[in-house]
């Protein structure tokens, strides 16, 4: 838990300039909308046809109010004929908007359908390196947030940016047209709003930007504490973890109410400058119509088509703001995207190669985390391992056992030596292929919260009931899922919360005992369990281990003496090696080991 400090935000949060690269990284994530290029053209024509109709309104108000006053000329000269037409006007643009609404929710809905899946896909292929330097709540706001972003961003921010530069363009080319005195004075005072609007605009975000950073590390405090609540409520923390959170919301509300100053000004004086501008064009424009130069219908239909321009320059300066977003938003997605994966997923699952034996050989084995460089944590590990055979890993915490499981997996890639399976280095092997020969049961059991048949069932997807069934018995599991009201359809709860630690075992050696793999890790999966659960989980355990090469990473006594093989790591490396009896006549660690953990037994027996 980050009690010491707080993740910074801002520098992956930033939203990113509108330049080149920006928008060739916005571009790029919108090829997930090629396949719904002609959903997306019909939008496009539906938004030019609303855009383009609803510029009529303000000439046929204009014409409606020359009508009334019988200085209308040319065929709309009837009051009735003008309204009939000012409603042909919202009726066209009410059918087309709708169209557009709809089309383009067609094509975002389902593009956006794509890129999370294309996220999530990514996701599931990315080797373990990559998810050692990225936290998990980090990767959800990718395929959450960002996404979302860019979704408001295709159906909503996108039509308003060709809609409001359709509407400031043409309407500013029909202002110079029909009244070109009047529209060189309007332009004369627009600049100072739009950078005046440009200045604060930008100085507002800076401060909304900072607001957004301190929520979101105000949330890390929330989600770090729910994925630890057990161990807050267990060390009493709840009134440490309330006054961080309270300290970081006064932080929020702090900078928010800064924002909030600054945003109150910025309106108030642009709404000054607007109405402002609006009295001085009214000024000038009935000096005109005092003058005879133009008509009271053609001021009216320029006062209309000025509300309609500076309505699109400040939906530009949103639409700009949005972008910028947008573009962030798209940068993170395709740094995602752009990962590259340990192996495309094939359609289907390969079958399984029926004729492997499970003989492994590790040889000059040298191996670096990749975000610990600095440790080199095995160092020259030779092992030659028989098909069906049984060996251990012993070891102090960090000698490097459970990193020679990661490696047999192909979690990481290997920095020297090699690991051969059968006789074929594991790197040769198609992923999906190899990975489907080894089963695995961790000390920290993770369930899916679902039922116990379908966290069975994750050991192979296709067995049918009676296969779970046989499963479930052969790992000593049947009889307490039966004793549940609802057997196998009990909801196991988040991460198995619901079952006790020994049931949780059983469930996932019923899991592998479904998968049926030629190899077999075991990672310490006694250790954290009473005599009576362990005694249970072992025979299950035995059951598994039967005609399979077995790597058991452990340290009881009863699933160590059972190996054919142990080996003893010591600082990365192999110092160490033989059967229980062999071992057990030197005076070295594993005797060591051994005569701890019988000490430790017989205390726990005389409490």
């Amino acid at each position: 838990m980050a009690i010491f400090g707080k993740k910074k935000t801002g520098e992956n949060e930033e939203k990113r300039r509108i330049d080149k690269k920006g928008l060739a990284q916005l571009i790029g994530i919108y090829r997930f909308v090629l396949p719904y290029k002609w959903t997306f053209i019909a939008g496009m024509f539906c938004l030019l046809i609303s855009s383009s109709v609803l510029l009529a309104f303000p000439e046929f108000t204009g014409n409606l109010i020359d009508a009334s006053l019988g200085n209308a000329e040319g065929l709309m000269s009837s009051i009735d004929q003008i309204s009939l037409m000012l409603i042909a006007v919202l009726v066209v643009q009410m059918l087309f908007s709708f169209l557009r609404i709809y089309f383009f929710a067609q094509v975002s809905e389902r593009a956006m359908a794509d890129i999370r899946t294309g996220l999530y896909e990514r996701y599931l292929t990315l080797p373990m390196a990559f998810y050692d330097k990225r936290r998990s709540g980090e990767l959800l706001s990718r395929i959450t947030a960002d996404v979302s972003l860019l979704q408001d961003t295709f159906s909503v921010t996108l039509a308003e940016f060709f809609r409001q530069t359709i509407t400031l363009f043409v309407g500013i080319g029909i202002l110079f047209y029909k009244t070109p005195k009047l529209t060189f004075f309007m332009l004369g005072i627009l600049p100072i709003l739009m950078l005046a609007a440009m200045f604060f605009g930008k100085f507002i975000r800076k401060l909304s930007k900072r607001t957004q950073d301190e929520q979101a590390s105000a949330n890390i405090i929330v989600e770090e504490t729910l994925q630890a609540i057990s161990m807050v409520k267990a060390f009493t923390n709840e009134i440490f973890e309330l006054k961080r959170y309270g300290k970081a919301q006064e932080n929020v509300v702090a900078i928010a109410l800064r924002a909030a100053t600054y945003r109150g000004a910025f309106v108030s004086f642009i709404i000054f400058v607007l109405f402002g501008t609006i009295v001085g064009v009214l000024w000038f424009g009935a000096s005109l119509v005092e003058s005879g130069e133009i008509s009271i219908g053609e001021l009216t239909s320029f006062i209309i088509y000025t509300m309609f321009i500076a309505g699109s320059i400040g939906g530009l300066g949103n639409v700009y703001g949005q972008l910028q977003k947008a573009v962030g938003a798209s940068d993170r997605v395709r740094d995602i995207l752009d990962e590259t994966s340990e192996q495309p997923l094939a359609k289907t699952l390969p079958p399984v190669d029926k004729n492997a034996q499970g003989k492994i050989e590790i040889k000059n084995l040298s191996f670096v985390y990749p975000t610990r460089t600095d440790i080199t944590v095995l160092k020259n590990i030779d092992m030659q391992i028989a098909a069906g055979q049984k060996i251990a890993l012993v070891g102090h915490s960090g000698a490097g056992k459970s990193t020679i499981a990661q490696l047999m997996l192909r979690f990481y890639a290997l920095n020297e030596g090699s690991i051969k399976v059968d006789g074929k280095n594991i790197w040769d092997y198609d992923l999906q292929v190899y990975r489907q020969l080894i089963g695995v049961v961790p000390q920290e059991v993770i369930l899916f919260g679902g039922t116990i048949r379908e966290n069975i069932a994750y050991g192979n997807t296709k067995a049918n009931d009676e296969e779970i069934r046989a499963a479930a018995q052969k790992a000593n599991a049947l009889d307490f899922i039966e004793g549940f009201p609802e057997g196998l359809d009990t909801v196991v709860g988040e991460r198995g919360v619901k079952l006790s630690g020994g049931q949780r075992q059983r469930i996932a050696i019923a899991r592998a005992i479904l998968k049926d793999p030629k190899i077999l890790i075991l990672d310490e999966a006694t250790s954290s369990l009473d005599a009576e659960a362990e005694s249970l989980v072992q025979d299950a355990l035995d059951k598994l281990m039967k005609n399979r090469t077995t790597i058991i990473i452990a340290h009881r006594l009863a699933t160590i003496q059972k190996a054919d093989r142990i080996y003893v790591l010591d600082k990365g490396q192999v110092c160490e090696q033989g059967n229980h009896e062999e071992l057990i006549r030197t005076n070295g660690i594993y005797n060591r080991l051994i005569k701890l953990q019988t000490l430790d037994q017989a205390e726990e027996q005389l409490l």
